[in-house]
């Protein structure tokens, strides 16, 4: 287990689902010295220093659009975890360059910031819709991983930059399940198509995965969890049986099914116990092979990890009990659901 004693943590993006609920985890399962939310929205930030209310938790109001406010942020800093991003596909589709300068020129700052202010280690959230982009979104978490890969480069040693790669989470803002449980409309929910398949992680699942990261990074890295894939319709199905189906065919900008490992990629990358490491082609790629062949082994030619073609599938029971577990008082989808940190078994 990562020991994060008097470490000094900022996470970007910290009010939003990701960020404020890992902070809680932060708070309540490490010894961190300090952890800094950064973000744009003081409103945020107000609620959650009240819900909180910790002496080691600090605020600091800005965007990763500004190169000088970061630095000033990251000061004295140990560990950042990049999470701002603009993401709701439809709106990014109309306001393309609002997600260029968010995502791809504010990750292109952090990077310049913990290169300058010598920050230990810096890990960016990344997505599956960064594979094979067919979405100015993916796009542009793309081009975030392209740039914290070959951020190593210029941090010689320094600074080490790796990535985390994952499918929809369960309990985020926003999501499709919340969207479900609070659906307020007619006797009928929308479908796209009764035959898309996506990835599925819980909160606690993607703390896990950012802690062993964090432990093992040592630049370069793009860290993949093996997590299940799930019909759209079977989880419209769990989620509310009662309603209607109208399929109304598939939006702009998505996909069938998503990806979070290529061919291509999988040529160099490692398979573990629970994840796949992608690591560099480039010389920085040479060092890590010695430590991955140690962890992990090399896979199969042509492999490719889809969730269409994969081989575990959360079935309508599991998000049951991910959604409703045992003596948990009705509570929707608050960021701790979860069956002993992990998906259980039917």
């Amino acid at each position: 287990m990562l020991n994060l004693e008097n470490k000094i943590i900022l996470i970007t993006g910290g009010t939003g689902s990701f960020g404020k609920n890992f902070v809680r985890y932060l708070l309540e399962k490490t010894g961190a010295k300090k952890i800094i939310v950064f973000s744009r929205d003081e409103l945020k930030q107000s609620q959650m220093a009240h819900e909180f209310d910790d002496e080691r938790l600090r605020f600091f109001l800005g965007d990763v659009r500004d190169l000088s406010r970061l630095q000033r942020a990251f000061s004295g800093v140990d560990i950042v975890i990049h999470a701002a991003a603009l993401k709701q596909v439809p709106i990014l589709e109309y306001n393309p360059f609002e997600a260029v300068k968010t995502n791809i020129l504010g990750s292109q700052n952090v990077i310049e910031a913990g290169i300058d202010e010598k920050v230990q280690k810096v890990l960016l959230i990344s997505t599956d819709k960064a594979v094979q982009p067919i979405n100015l979104y993916g796009s542009t978490k793309l081009c975030a991983e392209k740039l914290f890969i070959a951020g190593n480069s210029y941090a010689a040693g320094q600074t080490k930059f790796s990535a985390v790669r994952y499918g929809n989470v369960l309990g985020s803002r926003g999501s499709i399940v919340e969207s479900l449980l609070n659906h307020n409309g007619k006797d009928e929910v929308k479908i796209t198509d009764e035959v898309m398949t996506r990835f599925w992680i819980t909160l606690p699942q993607s703390f896990e995965l950012v802690m062993f990261a964090l432990e093992q990074m040592a630049g370069g890295e793009i860290f993949v969890p093996k997590i299940p894939s799930m019909k759209l319709v079977d989880l419209f199905d769990a989620v509310v049986p009662q309603y209607k189906r109208k399929v109304i065919g598939i939006r702009p900008g998505e996909k069938m099914h998503e990806t979070l490992l290529t061919e291509d990629e999988s040529r160099h990358a490692y398979e573990l116990e629970k994840y796949y490491v992608v690591i560099p082609e480039f010389e920085l790629g040479q060092v890590l092979q010695e430590k991955y062949k140690n962890l992990g082994k090399i896979l199969p030619p042509r492999f490719r990890y889809t969730s269409d073609t994969n081989s575990e599938w959360l079935t309508k029971g599991q998000l049951n009990l991910l959604i409703n577990p045992p003596n948990f008082s009705n509570e929707k989808l608050g960021g701790q659901v979860v069956i002993n940190n992990r998906i259980i078994k039917e």
